[in-house]
């Protein structure tokens, strides 16, 4: 039997005296967000019963508040020897709040109560939806509109405001009896708790610099002096002092310099007295057009201080080239939440990718009960959903991040009826948006991004004696007649799936319904037969799938031919069978070659992700990237194997130092573990390119390492190329645990001193943690 140790009972007067600095700690933080005397955050902090929702016959009531630090919600639990960690949760996780039905789960099993009582938070990682019901629409909307300011004046604080917000809350978490007051034993907790391992005699010496009323407590000031102690940063303060007067001021000429000549901003004229209104916070030193070194570290720590250009974060390229001049984002089996044989099927997913940029998701269509067709990963056990619930997903979903096109690639395994069904539904669903005709009446090329903007464009099979998509005349009365059906999902190797599929004797030949055929315009799905005869042109809407094996045997033994091809066809590359645990490969020597539909899987985290999705934060994460103009000359003879062969930009040399490192977040949640940071930093591009270096270790120090190193590398083909910082937790004995990463293309980084923003695995930022690093960028002779 296990014992709990009773907890000494406090007095009225001391649960009262706890009870007010709790509410002051509150309102301090409801006023660092913005929110002071805000009724949504009252009623928050109050906390309130709600009816949790799992299923038809799970729907319970549970306690919820927003704790004093304004950054996590506590949640009641029932269960026994529930740890305290385990009911909370934080307000970063959270990636939206969805008022009344709109997650599976509300429509499945909330469908009795009125929409505006429901409301459902939905996490940035794996994390199930946690759907609510409130006993009132007040209740409610104070849940739907607190937690929505607070997440917009949390992500719109400066890192300086976050850094402060996030020590006061360690400081508040390490003063175990509540008395505002900080004990050496209590220091030393805290410093473990923002990842610093001290020793006691460095310890000791913090503390007695800091306890000038030598009461054996800091308090009031002497926190504060602890804080400005520990938030120091030299290495900022040695560039501010070689460009600063001795009165501590950075003149406006001053800072003209120092963008010109070491960030080497073209327009640091403009830019200096721009960056001194946005983030000086000394009011004198602002009226007198210069910076103090609070207002430089916040330019440093701002999105103008960040290693991604930020002339990059909107839509910047030419989008008016046609559709097969550009890289595309997408999805492969995009139904599915984690692997290819038993794991869940959900519309969620779908919205997951498509709020992540996804342009291109995949729908695996079969037969389902009452007429109704479903998608789910054919003859496996994933779990199955209906196909116009996720035309549904799509229609609201499409183009909330980027306003160019969706393509919806259908594996199509429905009987004729069902298939006129999947029609019905994409036309009666999705309207205006579903693309079924010809744009400008363009049948020589594809049209560009914009011209199909807020535009749904199906890819899948195409009646031969039908129309061709482009409208040239065929036989337009067939009903249905037989195509070839290239079956993905039989690919998985896997030997029930074999057994499944030899049990159904499946066909090589499917009948497609003309209803379902007319959906397709642009990409009609055609079987690859090698690449084409100069005198019998394909037509440019054909396009082939091709396995991730398939496509890199290509591109190794036919590089020109494939990248010739990719000019004016679209090309699909999806992930092998024997990825059932849905891993994913790497996506760089396809685009190398010119292909634009490389298809991973989006919920699996990694190498690969981190990859893709610093390829496709560019151009303003539209889901679009334009391919360099070597991989859409008509007259190219660009190999990725011998880039020697010709001028494709000028050759590189990125010079870079990493100087040091900032809150880095503990990945063993021990009290006493900390971490030992290293940087890897990683080119990924042509092979000639692909190299890897990394620093020393820092032993116990995840909040503010130093490492001072530098390194050179060579860039043969910059617009091919990427860079990826990875930080690890340093283990002898074990593999290195992931800390944090950042990706990004080699063309959008920026010169000179820089923070680099880390994201977590599933590709979320950090709130605070940060790489500080100095970049130069030389052209070659």
């Amino acid at each position: 039997m296990q014992c709990f140790r009773r907890q000494p009972k406090r007095s009225v007067s001391q649960e009262n005296i706890l009870r007010e600095q709790s509410r002051r700690v509150a309102a301090l933080n409801g006023m660092r967000l913005g929110l002071k005397d805000d009724k949504d955050l009252k009623f928050l902090l109050k906390g309130c019963q709600l009816l949790k929702v799992k299923s038809s016959s799970w729907r319970k009531e549970r306690f919820y508040k927003l704790q004093e630090d304004c950054k996590t919600i506590w949640q009641e639990s029932k269960k026994m020897l529930r740890s305290p960690e385990s009911q909370i949760f934080s307000i970063e996780d959270i990636r939206d709040v969805r008022s009344g039905h709109k997650t599976e789960g509300m429509e499945k099993y909330a469908k009795d109560v009125p929409e505006y009582r429901c409301f459902s938070i939905i996490f940035k990682d794996q994390r199930k939806n946690l759907d609510l019901i409130a006993s009132s629409e007040d209740d409610a909307n104070h849940w739907i509109s607190g937690l929505a300011k607070i997440i917009a004046h949390s992500n719109s604080m400066n890192q300086k405001q976050k850094l402060q917000h996030w020590i006061h809350t360690c400081l508040r978490k390490a003063d175990k009896n509540k008395d505002n007051k900080m004990s050496l034993k209590e220091l030393k907790d805290f410093l473990k708790e923002v990842n610093i391992e001290v020793d006691d005699y460095h310890a000791k010496k913090i503390f007695q610099h800091c306890d000038k009323s030598k009461t054996e407590a800091l308090e009031d000031d002497e926190i504060e002096e602890f804080y400005k102690i520990l938030t120091e940063r030299k290495e900022i303060d040695k560039i501010f002092q070689k460009y600063s007067d001795t009165e501590g001021f950075m003149s406006c000429q001053n800072l003209v310099r120092f963008l010109y000549e070491t960030q080497q901003e073209e327009d640091a004229v403009v830019a200096a007295p721009a960056l001194i209104q946005r983030y000086e916070p000394n009011e004198r030193a602002k009226r007198g057009n210069a910076m103090t070194k609070d207002g430089f570290l916040m330019y440093l720590l701002s999105d103008d201080g960040n290693i991604f250009n930020p002339s990059h974060r909107k839509v910047y390229q030419d989008m008016t080239q046609p559709l097969s001049h550009y890289f595309v984002s997408s999805s492969h089996n995009t139904y599915l939440m984690e692997d290819q044989l038993t794991g869940p099927s959900s519309t969620e997913a779908y919205i997951r990718a498509l709020t992540k940029g996804c342009r291109c998701v995949e729908l695996d269509c079969w037969d389902g009960p009452n007429s109704e067709p479903i998608i789910y990963h054919g003859y496996t056990l994933t779990s199955k959903i209906l196909f116009s619930d996720v035309i549904k997903a799509i229609k609201n979903y499409a183009f909330k991040t980027s306003p160019y096109p969706v393509i919806i690639s259908l594996e199509n395994h429905c009987s004729v009826d069902q298939q006129k069904v999947m029609a019905q539904h994409m036309t009666t669903i999705l309207q205006d948006m579903l693309l079924v005709a010809p744009v400008d009446g363009n049948k020589s090329q594809f049209p560009s991004p914009e011209q199909l903007k807020g535009k749904i464009l199906v890819k899948g099979k195409k009646l031969s004696r039908q129309e061709d998509p482009t409208g040239t005349n065929g036989n337009n009365n067939l009903e249905a007649e037989d195509v070839s059906d290239e079956d993905e999902a039989a690919e998985i190797e896997d030997e029930t799936v074999k057994t499944e599929i030899q049990q159904k004797g499946k066909s090589d030949t499917l009948k497609l319904a003309k209803e379902l055929s007319d959906t397709v315009v642009y990409c009609k799905s055609v079987h690859f037969n090698g690449f084409e005869d100069p005198s019998h042109p394909r037509a440019f809407y054909e396009m082939s799938s091709f396995t991730e094996s398939k496509a890199l045997k290509l591109a190794q033994e036919s590089g020109a031919s494939f990248i010739h091809h990719n000019i004016r066809h679209l090309s699909r590359i999806y992930p092998a069978g024997w990825r059932t645990d849905s891993s994913n490969y790497n996506p760089i020597d396809l685009w190398n070659v010119g292909c634009q539909i490389v298809a991973l899987n989006f919920q699996t985290a990694g190498t690969e992700m981190d990859v893709y999705q610093g390829r496709f934060q560019d151009n303003g994460f539209s889901g679009y990237v334009l391919k360099p103009e070597f991989l859409r000359d008509e007259q190219t003879k660009f190999n990725p194997k011998s880039t020697t062969e010709g001028t494709w930009g000028t050759k590189k040399k990125l010079l870079l130092k990493i100087i040091s490192g900032q809150q880095l977040p503990k990945v063993n949640k021990s009290k006493n573990s900390i971490v030992d940071p290293k940087v890897t930093i990683e080119i990924h591009g042509v092979q000639q390119d692909n190299n890897k270096k990394q620093t020393k270790v820092i032993e116990n120090n995840g909040f503010n390492p130093k490492w001072d190193e530098e390194f050179t590398f060579d860039i043969e083909i910059p617009a091919l190329a990427l860079v990826r910082f990875v930080v690890e937790d340093f283990d002898m004995s074990t593999k290195n645990d992931f800390i944090g990463q950042y990706t990004l293309p080699f063309t959008s980084l920026k010169q000179g001193y820089r923070h680099i923003h880390l994201l977590t695995k599933n590709g979320d930022p950090y709130s605070s943690s940060t790489l500080f690093v100095y970049i130069d960028i030389q052209d070659c002779d």
